[in-house]
C-alpha cells in the first residue's frame, strides 16, 4: 500500500547558530547638546481679583512638576505654531480655568526665559527643549467666581489644576518651583501696579 503524497512538506529546520561576529544591539541616538536646544514658546497670566490677588492653581502634574512643595503657578500654556501671544494666553487661560471675563491690564514687553534643570530636560517636552521663553499679560477677572471651573475646564482638556486660590502677588515666587522664581520675581515687580485695589490707590 502506497503512503499518500504530502503536497506541503514542512521541511526540517536547523537552529541558527549564533554569530558572536554580528553585532545585534540597538542604537540610540544621543540627547542634543543642552545648550543647542530651543525654549519653547509660551504665554503666562497674572490674574487679578477685585482685591488685587492673583489667581493661582496647584498643578496635578506636569513637565515641571518637581515636587509638593511648589507646585503652586499662575496659568500658562504653549503658543502654537502661527499663533500671537495674546490670543493664546487667552486660550489657555480658558482651558485651564474656565475664564472668560477679563480686561487686559497690562503686559510685560520683553519675553521672559528660564532653563529647566538638565536632569529632566528628557521627560520635558519630549526633550525637545531647554526651558520656556514666555510672553506674560496681566488680566483682571471681571466675573462671578462661579465661572471658575478647574475640575471640567473648557473644551473638554484634562484639568491642570487640583485646586486653586487668590493670592497676594508678592508671595507667588516663594511658592513656585525655584528654576522660576527668577521669572517670578520680574512679574512681581512689573505688575506690583495692579495688586492695589482702586481703594487703596484713593488713599495714598
Amino acid at each position: 500500500m502506497h503512503s499518500p503524497e504530502i503536497t506541503n512538506p514542512v521541511e526540517k529546520t536547523v537552529p541558527a547558530r549564533y554569530d558572536s561576529s554580528r553585532n545585534f544591539s540597538c542604537s540610540v541616538a544621543p540627547m542634543p547638546p543642552f545648550e543647542s536646544l530651543p525654549y519653547r514658546p509660551c504665554a503666562g497670566l497674572a490674574v487679578f481679583n477685585r482685591k488685587g490677588c492673583v489667581f493661582i492653581g496647584r498643578r496635578i502634574d506636569g513637565p515641571e512638576h518637581v515636587d509638593e512643595t511648589h507646585a503652586w503657578q499662575m496659568p500658562q500654556g504653549g503658543i502654537d505654531p502661527g499663533e500671537d501671544p495674546w490670543p493664546a494666553a487667552l486660550r489657555e487661560l480658558y482651558e485651564e480655568t474656565n475664564i472668560r471675563s477679563i480686561e487686559k491690564l497690562g503686559e510685560i514687553e520683553e519675553w521672559l526665559t528660564y532653563d529647566i534643570p538638565r536632569k529632566i530636560v528628557s521627560q520635558a517636552w519630549g526633550g525637545k527643549y531647554r526651558g520656556q521663553t514666555q510672553k506674560w499679560y496681566a488680566l483682571r477677572f471681571t466675573g462671578d467666581e462661579k465661572e471658575i471651573n478647574i475640575a471640567s475646564p473648557a473644551g473638554g482638556h484634562d484639568p491642570e489644576f487640583v485646586e486653586w486660590r487668590w493670592e497676594p502677588l508678592a508671595n507667588l515666587p516663594a511658592m513656585i518651583v525655584p528654576f522660576k522664581r527668577g521669572v517670578y520675581e520680574r512679574v512681581v515687580v512689573a505688575f506690583a501696579k495692579f495688586a492695589s485695589t482702586p481703594e487703596r490707590r484713593k488713599r495714598r
